[in-house]
């Protein structure tokens, strides 16, 4: 039996998260690994999905009815090839969290969720307890359910892959749900789970006027994605798409700077697979010098500015 992976793309290209569930795929050492672009007019991300090292086939579902990304018609295409696999892959994202139950349950098996290790085709390691436990899974489902925490698997190389890509009949909508409209925030700045430098500032800043002026030049200095803490976003000083954390956003930068930050559990388990960590924070007892590479036990309002003028 063949691995299933369902890519996360925005009909023109793949997103990130599709390389590291697709190195997710091959790990689990089932057989080969396919590839669903289920969209509307996604031809172009079908190609690039062919491209992906690792991957030998790409199934292209194109209608309609998958144009947005809704949970119930994508569930459907999935389970209309469902039959052919041993394996079914999610990118543990918004996306991926919102399909993958559904598939589950309609096939009877249970779901492993965010996993971070594959140890062999029908056994998985996943973080519990925010992150300060890993669990060792074992399923004899026979068509395993899986999401996949993407900072623990490294990227599949974009190129290099020469998959066929073989057009598949696109599901009809179900008519449970429909698409009414989509708001989405526009910065300049890199997207948090892409970005190769994150700076995240923490309640220490005082008030959002602050979170501006003291973290906002450093992210553009260092061309990197902005973050904050839940207790920043929860005081009101950043936007909750900034939040970093175990109920905010995953991530796993080649560096990641965390200022005014004290390290409170629910934010090192969405960036302490950071590859290098810089705690700024004038509290020599802080959690998060715990798992840092580099610590600063400085003001931040002092020390940020002029990191800002020496870089």
């Amino acid at each position: 039996m063949t691995v299933l992976v369902i890519a996360e793309h925005d009909h023109a290209t793949v997103k990130p998260a599709t390389l590291n569930t697709v190195t997710a795929g091959i790990a689990c050492q089932s057989g080969d690994v396919h590839v669903l672009v289920a969209g509307a007019n996604a031809a172009e991300a079908a190609a690039a999905a062919a491209k992906i090292a690792g991957v030998a086939k790409v199934i292209a579902a194109d209608s309609p009815s998958l144009a947005e990304n809704l949970a119930e018609n994508v569930a459907a295409q999935v389970l209309a090839i469902a039959s052919n696999y041993s394996h079914i892959l999610f990118p543990a994202t918004a996306n991926g969290k919102n399909v993958a139950p559904r598939v589950a349950a309609k096939l009877d098996v249970a779901q492993i969720s965010d996993i971070t290790k594959v140890i062999s085709p029908d056994t998985f390691e996943r973080p519990i307890y925010a992150g300060n436990a890993i669990a060792t899974v074992q399923s004899a489902d026979a068509t395993k359910v899986i999401t996949v925490r993407t900072t623990g698997f490294d990227a599949a190389a974009k190129e290099g892959g020469s998959a066929a890509v073989e057009n598949a009949a696109g599901v009809a909508d179900s008519g449970k749900s429909s698409f009414v409209s989509r708001e989405v925030t526009k910065s300049a700045r890199p997207e948090l789970t892409a970005a190769k430098i994150i700076v995240s500032g923490g309640r220490a800043l005082g008030s959002a006027e602050k979170f501006q002026e003291v973290m906002a030049p450093l992210a553009d200095k260092l061309n990197a994605g902005l973050g904050a803490s839940r207790a920043a976003v929860d005081a009101g000083y950043a936007p909750n798409d900034l939040q970093v954390g175990q109920t905010g956003k995953i991530v796993a930068p080649q560096l990641y700077i965390a200022a005014g930050i004290s390290g409170a559990i629910q934010h090192l388990a969405g960036m302490k697979d950071s590859k290098v960590i810089v705690a700024i924070n004038k509290d020599p007892e802080a959690p998060i010098f715990s798992v840092a590479d580099y610590g600063l036990e400085a003001d931040l309002f002092t020390t940020v500015p002029e990191l800002v003028k020496a870089l």
